[in-house]
């Protein structure tokens, strides 16, 4: 493997939403810029999982609105989501069937992740190489990828040397 060059990869952990308002705003300019409708309920579930700082489950954005507004059911919260997900807002970690926000709200985009089984932080690898090598593998293979979701489940930096 050859040494990352310093335009094919960037450095963003998850710590980069510090600034979910930050974040939030982003992806009204890019849904303003899509013609997408950013209903408050969807803006509400964005700025939850913006504000996590961490993969956060269905059940737990549902039991914070909860919190706001008494009635909300899990339709509403999964619907809010799918939207979410449908436009490359968020992202889903399937191994561990949680939710984060997407560093790059604007660009559609595959990317992996590092997922600490300790703390449960998710790194977004922010590097097209891995995805152009995966199309590229299935190419030759003469398949043709419709989904692409890569996770990669180990210890962090922070949990090793705590």
């Amino acid at each position: 493997m050859t040494p990352m060059s310093s335009h094919a990869s960037h450095d963003h952990s998850h710590d980069h939403h510090d600034d979910a308002r930050g974040f939030v705003a982003a992806v009204e300019l890019a849904s303003n810029e899509r013609g997408l409708r950013l209903t408050p309920l969807r803006r509400e579930v964005l700025e939850l999982v913006a504000a996590a700082g961490k993969p956060v489950k269905a059940y737990d954005l549902l039991d914070r609105l909860r919190e706001k507004h008494g009635n909300a059911a899990p339709p509403t919260v999964y619907r809010a989501l799918d939207f979410l997900l449908e436009n490359g807002f968020i992202h889903k970690l399937e191994s561990i069937n949680a939710y984060v926000s997407c560093h790059h709200p604007a660009e559609s985009h595959q990317v992996p992740f590092l997922i600490c089984d300790k703390c449960q932080c998710a790194q977004e690898v922010c590097d097209e190489r891995v995805a152009e090598l995966i199309e590229a593998q299935a190419k030759a293979f003469g398949f043709r990828p419709q989904a692409q979701t890569l996770e990669v489940h180990g210890i962090c930096k922070n949990c090793r040397e705590s």
